[in-house]
Order: structure tokens, then C-alpha cells, then sequence
């Protein structure tokens, strides 16, 4: 069934989007938002400081 016919059945489910994200594509789930990204990264980026600052210090020994 295509959208259009499922609106028009009332079959369609999905709510219209509200706030931001009904006019800015890039506040959306996985959207581009610098603020969105730090957060959904904040694990990632933690991991790879301690990865780097582990890295110097083997190099400082040596």
C-alpha cells in the first residue's frame, strides 16, 4: 500500500514531526547537529583520549 492510500485509509501510524525537527532535517535522529553529535559520541571520543594519552605515554618511555 502506498503512503498517499494509507493516509487516506487512516492506516498511516507515523506522527508529524514537532519542535525543531519539523524544520530542521538536521536535528532529526542522526541528524548533523554539532550538539547532537557530541552527545550521541560522548563514549567514542572518551575512549579514544584514553587510547592517545596511553599511546604518548609508551612513547615517553621509550
Amino acid at each position: 500500500m502506498s503512503l498517499d492510500k494509507a493516509i487516506q485509509h487512516g492506516k498511516e501510524k507515523r506522527k508529524p514531526y514537532r519542535g525543531c525537527k519539523s524544520f530542521d532535517p538536521a536535528c532529526r535522529n542522526h541528524g548533523s547537529d554539532t550538539y547532537m553529535i557530541k552527545g550521541r559520541l560522548h563514549n567514542r571520543t572518551k575512549a579514544e583520549q584514553q587510547a592517545n594519552a596511553k599511546i604518548k605515554e609508551t612513547q615517553s618511555e621509550y
